[in-house]
């Protein structure tokens, strides 16, 4: 493994313990398994010395928000991790997705789902996907509205190309996170409708919360969370 400056890897591991508590903290409070939640290190603009002290303190699934910037990290990295893509993604750029990622997050509408699936059918893949859905109704949030959602899954639940996993929101940011949290129970309530109405899915994945909210996120039902400045600390301008 690349070596990793002993106060990059102090500094990263720390925080990465702090997380875990916290995860550990709040599945305490509602009764659930810390092993129910997966914490995704979100790597955006980080570079590769801190994703390799994370990776040496025990992160195994990371979170890309751009195809280019992914690309060179993927390829440097020869540890077993999993990538997330939790990023919008357009449909010109489904072709490098399906071939980096393991997962993606962001699906939101059926042209982007049909191009995942004529891709990964191409290379023989089965892509696994999440459907992200606009629970907030904010124009600037990317994510299927909740009344046109279960078209989409109709429509990804016929394409054997596609494995379902579940959903995925982005909240509009809060300074207190409790007010984050009527918008993860919404997803939590949409996945209980939907299993319902596609009994064929699975339904395994709720993908919500980020460094300021993860904990409420978690109380709410989440199984993924995505975690960047609480790890990484806070992004350049």
């Amino acid at each position: 493994m690349t070596e990793v400056r002993e106060e990059v890897l102090e500094r990263i591991s720390r925080r990465i313990e702090k997380v875990r508590r916290a995860i550990l903290e709040a599945c305490e409070k509602c009764g659930r398994s810390p092993n129910e939640v997966t914490l995704v290190a979100v790597t955006k603009t980080v570079d590769l010395e801190r994703i390799r002290a994370a990776i040496r303190s025990g992160a195994r699934v990371f979170g890309e928000n751009y195809v280019q910037e992914a690309r060179e990290k993927i390829s440097a990295i020869t540890e077993p991790v999993e990538w997330h893509f939790i990023g919008h993604l357009q449909r010109n750029k489904a072709k490098y997705v399906v071939r980096l990622f393991d997962v993606v997050e962001t699906v939101d509408n059926i042209k982007l789902a049909a191009e995942l699936q004529k891709r990964a059918e191409g290379i023989k893949k089965i892509q696994p996907v999440l459907v992200q859905v606009n629970v907030s109704g904010e124009k600037s949030k990317a994510g299927i509205s909740p009344e046109n959602l279960p078209e989409l899954l109709k429509f990804i639940s016929k394409n054997t190309s596609l494995e379902f996993r579940g959903l995925m929101t982005l909240p509009p940011y809060f300074e207190d996170p409790e007010q984050a949290r009527p918008y993860f129970r919404r997803l939590r309530e949409l996945r209980d409708q939907m299993a319902e109405r596609f009994p064929s899915l699975t339904f395994r994945d709720l993908s919500m919360g980020m460094s300021g909210d993860f904990e409420v996120a978690i109380e709410e039902g989440a199984t993924i969370i995505r975690v960047g400045t609480a790890i990484f600390g806070k992004r350049p301008a």
